[in-house]
């Protein structure tokens, strides 16, 4: 890790901060998010298990007519998308892991579109 820049160095201590704060939580569910800058990945795990319970991302094939997968739009309809499955399952209450990500932008956006169809977090 030496030769890391200092953003990579606060993206990986901000990482480590909240998935030790996640692991102490483990009746819980947790949200899993993951973004690249063309695409957005979702998807709800039971730790305890080992188990992905419903998996969802920007290039499955709900969105295969939009033409740019990486934007808050494409967030928001991802969110309103993994919610309505997972509330489909009987899922209501998640831990939401943001992975590292900073709390603005698509990751908001995703946040609120899936507190606005039923999910809890």
């Amino acid at each position: 890790m030496d030769k890391l820049s200092l953003k990579q160095k606060q993206f990986f201590r901000r990482r480590l901060r909240i998935k030790n704060k996640i692991r102490k939580n483990t009746e819980r569910l947790r949200l899993c998010i993951s973004r690249s800058n063309k695409n957005f990945y979702a998807q709800i795990i039971d730790d305890r298990k080992g188990h992905t319970l419903v998996a969802l991302s920007t290039l499955s094939k709900e969105f295969e007519g939009d033409k740019n997968r990486g934007n808050i739009e494409s967030a928001k309809k991802l969110g309103k998308l993994l919610a309505e499955r997972a509330v489909a399952q009987g899922i209501k209450t998640v831990v939401f892991d943001r992975n590292g990500y900073l709390y603005h932008g698509k990751i908001k956006a995703f946040a609120d579109a899936a507190r606005e169809n039923g999910l809890e977090f």
